[in-house]
């Protein structure tokens, strides 16, 4: 993943022009008294800044809004997982901390900062609208929740004859290791912080990932650093499948390429969030707590599923939301919570053990 790729979604002039009236009515109902002074706070501020690993597409209608409403500037900073966290700290390091928000989908990294103190404290007023699993300590937000599924190539395989478990899925590689050699993939968790979430995940809530890694090195697995490039090879035929890759992705892929079917665990799939913490240090805190409001609120959470990013939130009727999501996946879905356990392979000894254990599974 290219740690300097950088997006800048700094919307125009005009939406702000039209943000210039009415400031008071920008206080949204149920919020305490007082908001009008953050959201005053936040205007004089004038600007955000976002480290993100949320491609723009998925993000821009949300940015939008916020932009639209506040006449706040967002400087939005694509750096993928591992460039935001190391971006980070490396600015904390200087003392020039230049993020006000940090969002990312590499939801272990997200909790060493918040557990390293590169996070700010803010009890959100949204708070009461999401989960319980979805707050950590008020200093992380989870914005989405998206499933973990797998696309595969429509002409090799049918729907019918596509596994519907995840011991299904493991006898099938199994038992058709000829025709799938060379075929299959997934993350390299080695190189996305996403992949490394993803698969430790299943290592903690499943009771045969490594059968699954076991079955996948037999096939001679392939790894890639991201969702998107998986997708080329399964629509082109050089793969078959692909294992674990980001399934909010993958719902909207299907729409677009006849030849892909997207496919979810009957039994268990495993969902991820994209989580928000305001930095300590922040150069634009009010301006930052405003945008972390707005992402939770029914308003911000519609514009993201608009995008294509499920919300955590059940009231919400744009896209999809925890509660359709769930129905999509045949009820099997499981978020990851956000908590300590999160940083379980985060410590050094556990992560050698997994790289050990991962890598002579696929016989790297």
């Amino acid at each position: 993943m290219k740690l300097t790729r950088r997006a800048f979604a700094i919307t125009g002039c005009a939406l702000a022009l039209a943000a210039g009236a009415g400031w008071a009515q920008d206080v949204p109902a149920g919020y305490p008294n007082d908001y009008a002074q953050l959201v005053e706070a936040a205007k004089s501020q004038g600007k955000v800044v976002v480290y993100t690993s949320t491609d723009i597409a998925q993000a821009q209608a949300m940015l939008d809004a916020f932009t639209q409403k506040y006449g706040i500037q967002v400087e939005y900073n694509d750096l993928g997982t591992n460039g935001a966290y190391n971006r980070a700290i490396s600015e904390a390091a200087a003392n020039q901390m230049g993020a006000d928000i940090v969002w990312s989908s590499a939801m272990d990294l997200q909790m060493v900062l918040a557990a390293d103190g590169y996070a700010e404290t803010y009890a959100s007023p949204e708070t009461g609208n999401l989960p319980e699993w979805a707050v950590y300590q008020d200093q992380i937000y989870a914005t989405t929740v998206e499933p973990i599924g797998i696309i595969y190539n429509t002409g090799a395989i049918s729907e019918e004859e596509f596994p519907r478990t995840r011991a299904d899925l493991i006898a099938y590689l199994n038992e058709n290791r000829d025709k799938l050699r060379g075929k299959v993939a997934t993350f390299d968790p080695e190189k996305s912080g996403t992949g490394f979430l993803h698969h430790t995940n299943d290592v903690e809530q499943t009771d045969n990932f490594w059968d699954l890694a076991k079955a996948l090195g037999a096939v001679g697995v392939r790894t890639y650093s991201s969702s998107g490039s998986m997708r080329e090879t399964v629509v082109s035929g050089e793969n078959v499948m692909s294992i674990n890759i980001i399934g909010s992705y993958a719902l909207e892929w299907v729409e677009d390429s006849p030849n892909l079917g997207v496919a979810f665990g009957e039994d268990y799939t495993a969902a991820f969030s994209r989580l928000a913490l305001l930095t300590k240090g922040a150069p634009h805190p009010d301006a930052g707590k405003l945008l972390i409001d707005f992402m939770l609120s029914h308003e911000g959470q519609s514009a993201l599923a608009a995008g294509g990013l499920p919300s955590v939130r059940s009231d919400v009727t744009t896209g999809l939301n925890i509660d359709s999501l769930n129905e999509r996946v045949g009820g099997s879905l499981k978020p990851i919570a956000v908590s300590e356990d999160l940083l379980t392979y985060m410590a050094p000894q556990k992560r050698v053990e997994f790289f050990r254990e991962w890598n002579a599974a696929i016989g790297k």
